[in-house]
């Protein structure tokens, strides 16, 4: 039976609203505990607060954690997941931070370090979690595994694995990255690629005898020029070096250049492009003599409008229900571990996250005022999704 006839959106609204003040205090206390993706302690800090969260919220115990990365896994109602709900406490801060950028609630506004990217979207699915619970019990949520991952802001390169393992067979995977624009929902994202380009010259000096050398630097130059032509913008697709290093003095000829590049594509087959392109550059001769090679490929596959479709569908039609502000959808550049469940073909709906903004800058922020709709909107999205006969009240 359909949320829709089941008269319990203004129960699910109600209990949402109150809990606000607690959603408030469980973002600070995760903002308040610093974690970088690079911070093994650090992470695994954050991973025991995050336990004792859901303990508290949810009354329920953490059942699976990764030693080496402290990766969280929690379910209900057996192994056979049918929702997968996609976290990551890891942040880009790094240690210090919250001297100078400290947690703070004013002017209707709350900031600090990870606060947008992703630490309220990790309460939202809690308090989500614990709504739900609340209005139908404890059954509610059978078939529902919670995800957090500690490394998403490094690519993923461990959880991966276990991200795929628990999507495969699901009905639908909902992440949980800051919403979009005016809370815009991500229906689609690119694909992301990450290289670095190495150019082995020889050192000489560069005073006494320069001629001596091979310049890695003037190999790299050319190289970066043509890594960046590769970018096709009518189709969405961008090439980007972004750091570029060579030399180890300056009155040395640098024996070593290095070039990263960023690449973002819509459609797996500019992706699949810019990687046979970037690999026949590699493999021309160089024109002054280096060596050159190729480390890295494609991160992330592009998660398409298709793969989210019917479940924007969904939450539209559930978000009327609860008399919300009006969703839309937007199409973003940056890649999350949605892009890893839309490629298995599990249905993906992306930004259920914090409606806010700036994340990775100093203006990252969180907008208070949309925690209590977002929490009700994701209560009653795992309700429709999941479709369990209710044990509520549904006089409501």
């Amino acid at each position: 039976m359909s949320i829709l006839s089941r008269h319990r959106p203004a129960r699910l609204l109600s209990a949402a609203a109150r809990r606000l003040p607690e959603i408030l205090d469980d973002l600070k206390l995760l903002v308040e505990c610093e974690s970088p993706s690079a911070a093994p302690a650090a992470l695994h800090a954050c991973a025991d607060r995050m336990e004792g969260l859901v303990l508290t919220r949810v009354g329920r115990r953490v059942e699976w954690r990764g030693e080496e990365l402290p990766h969280l896994r929690w379910r209900w109602g057996g192994p056979a997941n049918r929702v997968l709900m996609l976290t990551h406490f890891d942040t880009v801060w790094p240690l210090g931070t919250l001297a100078d950028f400290p947690f703070s609630h004013e002017d209707g506004v709350v900031r600090g370090p990870g606060s947008f990217d992703m630490k309220a979207g990790i309460v939202i699915a809690v308090h989500a979690l614990a709504v739900l619970r609340e209005v139908d019990g404890d059954g509610a949520l059978d078939g529902i595994c919670l995800l957090s991952t500690a490394d998403e802001e490094l690519g993923s390169g461990g959880s991966r694995p276990l991200i795929e393992k628990e999507a495969a067979g699901c009905r639908a995977a909902l992440v949980f990255e800051g919403a979009g624009v005016d809370g815009a929902l991500k229906t689609a994202r690119k694909g992301t690629s990450h290289y670095v380009l190495r150019v082995h010259g020889k050192a000489s000096h560069a005073g006494l005898e320069p001629e001596r050398g091979v310049n890695s630097a003037l190999d790299a130059s050319r190289l970066t020029i043509a890594a960046a032509e590769l970018s096709d913008p009518a189709r969405g697709t961008t090439v980007t070096p972004t750091l570029v290093t060579a030399g180890t003095s300056r009155n040395t000829v640098p024996d070593l250049a290095e070039i990263s590049l960023d690449v973002r594509a819509a459609d797996p087959d500019e992706q699949r492009r810019v990687d046979d392109a970037l690999r026949r550059l590699v493999a021309e001769p160089s024109p002054i003599g280096c060596g050159i090679e190729l480390v890295g490929g494609p991160n992330r596959p592009p998660m398409t409008g298709r793969t989210s479709a019917a479940l924007y569908a969904t939450a539209r039609r559930v978000n009327r229900a609860l008399d919300l502000p009006e969703l839309t959808q937007v199409s973003v550049g940056g890649g999350s571990d949605g892009n890893l469940t839309a490629a298995l073909g599990i249905p993906t709906l992306d930004g259920l996250g914090a409606v806010g903004g700036g994340a990775h800058t100093r203006e990252e922020r969180v907008s208070p005022d949309r925690l209590v709709d977002r929490v009700a909107l994701v209560a009653a999205l795992l309700a429709e999704l999941l479709d369990h006969p209710t044990t509520g009240d549904d006089r409501g």
